[in-house]
């Protein structure tokens, strides 16, 4: 263990989230999407954990990509699902602790798996909010 960090931050994760470079993107998987459909993207399982408690555990560490207008991106839930998933709030309370003026950009469904499979990787959790899933764009950290 390391002092500051939080131990929900795995060995792994922190390895990955450190390989990555600008504008380099990461997502974050509810318990359905299929991580592991994604054959060439490496897949960290984070079983027993949500994406909230993750996000907690990165924003203090992660710079979210300032030169673009959206760093982060959600899945759209279909027309009958008739909501925004309660999560996002947490999302965007979690990231506006650690970042300002952040955007949302929700991407319909086939849109977002598009977008997953140019991600860096993909750190697959148990999160039990259909629509949860959420990609970050990684920014630069300034002298």
């Amino acid at each position: 263990m390391l002092k500051g960090i939080s131990p929900l931050s795995s060995p792994e994760l922190l390895k990955v989230l450190d390989e990555m470079g600008h504008s380099d993107m990461i997502l974050f998987a509810d318990g359905n999407f299929p991580a592991h459909s994604y054959k060439d993207i490496p897949v960290i399982r984070m079983d027993g954990l949500g994406i909230p408690e993750l996000l907690k555990a990165i924003m203090p560490l992660f710079p979210l990509d300032s030169f673009t207008d959206t760093p982060v991106f959600t899945m759209e839930p279909n027309a009958d699902f008739g909501k925004k998933p309660s999560v996002w709030n947490d999302y965007q309370k979690i990231i506006d602790e650690h970042e300002t003026n952040i955007t949302f950009k929700s991407l319909e469904r086939f849109e977002f798996y598009k977008k997953c499979s140019s991600v860096y990787a993909i750190v697959a959790t148990t999160e039990l909010e259909i629509y949860a899933n959420i990609i970050l764009q990684k920014g630069v950290i300034f002298p």
